[in-house]
């Protein structure tokens, strides 16, 4: 694969990259950049964004030559008061998750996990923390709020004040070129490109997914950012999201319920899943509906199914048929992993039982 092909597939997963010519100079200059993200261990619910989506995301990332750390930021989560400030049972959910991954069919050779308790013991990772907080102001920290899932407004803990600060620190310890997290992560990966020279490391290339949708209404917010960031798929609303646990019957459910206005493409979660997991997984998308309504319908490309409902060619409730037969089978099989992996189940069982806490 040439330097133009693994750009072209970087450019699948980044809905905003910043810069595509620093990116460019990384692949010249690098032939196993690598590229990082980190997660939270929050909910004891796992959705298709974090299950299916980042698999594929990452996946598309080794694929175009990049060696893969995924953080587990455990002491991030406990920072943020998850899991009511259980380390435990925040670790616990940490080991579930990527069990999930595995299940998702996840480049797993090229993916290293990362634990933030691990970084904690070293020396180095804490003296990186404080360089960041020594050359920031509270004001500056508290603007990246948005990453915890608190807004500038929020009555901060203490705590909740380090985040951002090993946030980017992860950055530098990991030695990562790339920082490839959501959307509602921007703001602290721009925080580390500002202050990276300062502390005479170096500018990581930021390559920003999209955000998959819940399944309500979207917000009226006219800020980019801030609609994306309320809009994406949340555990702490189990009806506007889809798990990776979900039966057959439950995602019917679900999508049945789910927004999707006739002809309205701006903002449709049904369309949007068709998009970044349907049209990923399978070469075509198939409606089955009777002959009085126009027969059966297939489609070999996200773009014709968008114009085709568009012209309200494709009524929603038949979209929405096929939408959940899909995601059930691309559900089905790791569901059927997960109850056959003696340790995923075990873990299964003893984060059900866990304080959930935003």
């Amino acid at each position: 694969m040439n330097i133009k092909q693994r750009l072209e597939l970087i450019k699948q997963v980044g809905e905003e990259i910043v810069t595509e010519e620093e990116l460019k100079k990384l692949f010249e200059t690098k032939r196993n950049p690598v590229a990082y993200d980190g997660f939270e261990p929050s909910g004891t619910n796992i959705h298709i964004a974090q299950g299916l989506l980042r698999a594929i995301n990452i996946n598309k990332m080794t694929k175009a030559g990049c060696k893969f750390k995924m953080l587990v930021a455990d002491w991030h989560a406990w920072a943020n008061n998850k899991m009511d400030g259980n380390l435990e049972h925040i670790q616990k959910v940490g080991k579930y998750l990527i069990e999930v991954w595995k299940a998702c069919d996840m480049d797993i050779k090229n993916v290293e996990f990362v634990w933030a308790n691990e970084l904690m013991k070293d020396q180095e990772y804490l003296k990186i923390v404080m360089q960041v907080a020594r050359n920031n102001t509270i004001k500056r920290i508290v603007r990246c709020s948005q990453i915890m899932g608190r807004n500038e407004n929020d009555s901060l803990q203490a705590s909740q004040v380090f985040y951002p600060c090993m946030q980017c620190a992860d950055i530098f310890y990991l030695n990562a070129d790339i920082t490839q997290l959501g959307m509602d992560q921007r703001k602290v990966n721009v925080l580390a490109r500002e202050i990276g020279p300062k502390l005479g490391f170096w500018k990581p290339v930021v390559i920003s997914h999209h955000m998959l949708m819940g399944l309500g209404q979207p917000p009226k917010t006219e800020n980019v950012v801030e609609r994306a960031i309320e809009m994406k798929m949340s555990k702490s609303n189990p009806d506007s999201a889809i798990f990776m646990t979900d039966t057959k019957n439950e995602t019917k459910r679900k999508v049945a319920k789910a927004y999707c206005p006739e002809g309205i493409v701006e903002n449709n979660p049904i369309l949007e899943y068709c998009k970044y997991i349907i049209f990923e997984k399978f070469k075509t998308m198939k409606i089955e509906r009777p002959e009085k309504f126009g027969g059966n319908l297939e489609f070999s490309s996200y773009g014709e199914l968008e114009k085709e409902f568009s012209q309200k060619k494709l009524h929603p409730m038949d979209l929405k048929q096929s939408v959940a037969e899909y995601l059930s089978k691309l559900i089905t099989p790791v569901r059927e992993k997960l109850e056959k992996n003696k340790t995923a189940q075990k873990l299964s069982e003893e984060i059900k039982k866990f304080k959930v806490t935003r």
